[in-house]
């Protein structure tokens, strides 16, 4: 099997799905992404046909009796008897399933996307007071957005955002909602303009947002770019990891 192209993050929440091990927010999350996403469930199917594979009885068994006949090797003169009853082939096979789990991350994951998976979480976003008639349907976005509903919020402050394009808050929120869903390169294009106005509250956090989508798309140097024009302690540690 040759699974799909899969970063270290994903795998663990994969994992932590199919063992049950997500809290029911975060279940909901990751089944409305199942649902919408065909190549994320593409590779949910890959994943859970490795670990099924793993964990089969025989593999388990014959795992055991790899492990007795090496040992038994250490202290019999016999040795050569004892290997002759092992099953190479359901070995080799264990093995190959065992080693393809680990190198999806290990071996086959850029060094930069990993880094960018220990450090990307979501903004937390605004508080939903929903005060204001004017601003009811960005703020109705921003409990998607809360909620995870990246696809959803994303439609909504795009219907406002062609109203007002340089509505830096907007395009903030915008370009970290495509992060969050997976879409760099248009999180770029909202998040270059968000740090145009050198007064926009959130321009060192825009400055972070956009580093780490240029970092996730491979370009470090506009990646360093933008953490050093950012005061955030993130972007502090992201310069310093990726200048040494």
């Amino acid at each position: 099997m040759k699974p799909n192209n899969i970063t270290q993050q994903e795998f663990e929440i994969i994992d932590a799905y199919l063992k049950g091990q997500l809290s029911e927010d975060e279940t909901a999350k990751f089944e409305y992404r199942l649902e919408t996403d065909e190549d994320f469930k593409n590779k949910v199917a890959d994943i859970k046909t490795i670990l099924t594979g793993i964990e089969t009885q025989e593999m388990k068994d014959q795992l055991d009796v790899f492990h007795n006949e090496i040992d038994k090797q250490k202290i019999s003169t016999k040795s050569e008897t004892n290997v002759r009853h092992i099953d190479w082939k359901k070995l080799a096979i264990a093995a190959m399933f065992i080693i393809g789990a680990v190198s999806i991350w290990q071996f086959r994951v850029d060094p930069n996307e990993r880094l960018y998976a220990e450090y990307f979480s979501p903004d937390p976003g605004l508080p939903t007071t929903m005060s204001s008639n004017d601003n009811y349907e960005f703020y109705e976005a921003m409990v998607d957005y809360k909620q995870g509903n990246f696809e959803t919020a994303i439609k909504k402050w795009e219907t406002l955002q062609n109203a007002k394009p340089k509505n830096d808050t907007l395009n903030y929120f915008l370009g970290v909602a495509h992060l969050a869903n997976n879409n760099e390169n248009e999180a770029v294009l909202f998040l270059e303009d968000a740090t145009l106005n050198k007064e926009f509250a959130l321009v060192n956090d825009a400055y972070l947002y956009l580093g780490l989508a240029y970092l996730k798309n491979g370009n470090v140097n506009k990646a360093k770019a933008n953490f050093k024009l950012s005061n955030t302690e993130k972007s502090k540690a992201l310069l310093s990891i990726l200048n040494n």
